[in-house]
């Protein structure tokens, strides 16, 4: 058995007694001059050590490091939590490796986002399918309330009973008690957006009794309407008693970290009267969603498109292109799939001698996704730097945005290296305690380095940290994070992956 003298003496002095701690065979000893533990506290000199899957210490460092002892040298280097990534997509059953999200620095991602999820009556076993596929982050999902509407055969309903209500309640409750941390909604998209404030409130109730929250994708995201939506929001958890969220916070339209104040002041009037607000964002000026969202309600299910097409073709092509021109017009639309991915919506009307509004109205609602630039970048510095809005992707291993790849890597060079609107000890505190203080990570063992939670640890030079991926090759892994252990096992040393999958499903209430 190694034993291992951790002292106080080398900071304080030599006339204060040395701790003892011992180390054990198979401990990993971590020794650096810059542990930032995720907390906002300045980086300090410390040891981490690592024991299973667990920290089992964190204490003041020492220069005279036993040589018997398992030890890494980080001095000179960052030693931090990995991130958690409180908004992503994708499917660790059919891609569990998830490099993109591990190269980023992200360890945990948090799935079942803008109201869609694994179906209730599935969750238990799809919790199972993701175990056995070995995911490389650790997974935690939400309950989606699109989702749910469709379970309880609600669906595109705008007048659901009280017994249909009272069934979604059955199923939200239901997923809560299998392991899910929350609600999630996607009021901007169908069917939530068929949902009225009787229905928000009634579903979110499980959610408030849990001491969760409810994240939100808000009914709409333009600037001239934000206010209302996040109201909405802040109203739906006051009635439920529960913690209210706004998903990746943007403003469509607005400009200028002047308008990023007004918006901050609706959060702040919400959390002035009891309900907890926070929100999280994604560092970029390009959204990402289904063509449908620049489509009006008419020509959005449950209506026939084919007969809009025939019977409103005026009406719509008007509708799309004043929305193309709101929105920053064809050249601010970049398609991300199909044959015509990579290419602006005005390169294909070009392309194809037709006009923009009638390239979206050939494509339809359901014809793909698409980048979409139209966000002020003064407003949403604004936003992101703010008091209780930590960092996210909205990304996943797939998505032709750069996103899913950059994200966390981006922080760290644009505005901690490069602007300086951040600290860098403020930028992991928004990638890892505050995420896991907002999702319930936190009372998991999860967001810190501190004794007793889990092993997840990044090594790394910040003035390395690069994401290369862009909107032309979106790709590209996020750099610098070369030394990354998850769950107490090293899955990436020397920038180079070992193979190792060790995350694993964490599943609220659950011993994981």
């Amino acid at each position: 058995m190694l034993r291992l003298t951790l002292s106080l003496a080398f900071f304080l002095g030599a006339a204060v007694p040395a701790a003892a701690l011992e180390v054990r065979e198979g401990d990993v000893v971590i020794r650096t001059d810059r542990l930032i533990d995720g907390t906002g506290a300045p980086g300090r000199a410390a040891m981490v050590v690592v024991r299973g899957d667990r920290i089992v210490a964190v204490e003041p460092g020492d220069e005279n490091v036993p040589s018997t002892a398992t030890v890494i040298d980080a001095w000179g280097r960052v030693v931090a939590p990995g991130f958690i990534d409180t908004h992503a997509h994708g499917d660790p059953v059919e891609t569990p490796e998830m490099e993109n999200f591990l190269a980023m620095g992200v360890t945990t991602i948090c799935l079942g986002q803008d109201g869609g999820s694994v179906r209730v009556a599935e969750m238990a076993d799809w919790f199972d399918a993701v175990a056995a596929a070995g995911p490389g982050p650790n997974v935690a999902t939400y309950v989606g309330h699109g989702t749910v509407r469709e379970e309880a055969g609600v669906g595109l309903s705008t007048t659901p009973t009280a017994g249909d209500i009272a069934r979604m309640v059955g199923l939200v409750e239901r997923a809560l008690d299998a392991g899910a941390w929350g609600l999630t909604t996607g009021l901007e998209y169908q069917p939530g957006t068929f949902a009225a404030e009787d229905e928000l409130a009634a579903v979110a109730r499980p959610v408030g009794e849990r001491g969760l929250v409810v994240m939100s994708h808000l009914r709409t995201e333009d600037d001239d309407q934000l206010a209302g939506a996040i109201r909405e929001l802040i109203a739906q958890c006051r009635a439920a008693g529960a913690r209210a969220h706004v998903s990746h916070i943007k403003s469509v339209y607005g400009k200028g970290a002047e308008r990023a104040e007004e918006i901050l002041a609706v959060i702040e009037e919400g959390r002035a009267s009891g309900v907890p607000v926070t929100a999280d964002i994604y560092p970029y000026t390009a959204s990402y969603t289904g063509l449908g969202i620049l489509f009006p309600d008419f020509a959005l299910p449950p209506n026939d498109y084919r007969r809009v097409m025939e019977e409103q073709r005026a009406e719509l092509l008007d509708y799309l292109d004043r929305r193309i021109r709101k929105r920053n017009g064809p050249e601010a639309t970049l398609f991300a799939t199909g044959p015509d991915a990579g290419k602006t919506l005005a390169q294909v009307a070009e392309e194809q001698g037709l006009s923009p509004a009638e390239v979206l109205m050939k494509k339809s609602p359901g014809g793909g996704s698409a980048a979409y630039f139209i966000m002020d970048e003064a407003l949403q510095e604004r936003l992101l730097v703010a008091e209780g809005v930590n960092v996210c992707s909205d990304g996943s291993p797939s998505m032709r945005h750069p996103r899913g790849h950059g994200t966390f890597a981006r922080v760290i060079r644009h505005f901690v290296r490069e602007q300086g609107a951040l600290t860098l000890e403020e930028a992991i505190h928004k990638m890892s305690g505050l995420a896991a203080e907002t999702t319930g990570l936190a009372g998991a063992g999860r967001g810190t380095l501190a004794a007793g939670n889990f092993a997840d640890i990044l090594i790394f030079d910040p003035e390395a940290v690069n994401d290369p991926a862009n909107f032309s090759d979106p790709y590209q892994l996020a750099e610098g994070f070369d030394w990354i252990m998850v769950n107490g096992q090293v899955v990436r040393e020397g920038a180079k992956f070992s193979g190792e999958r060790a995350g694993r499903v964490l599943r609220r209430g659950k011993n994981f």
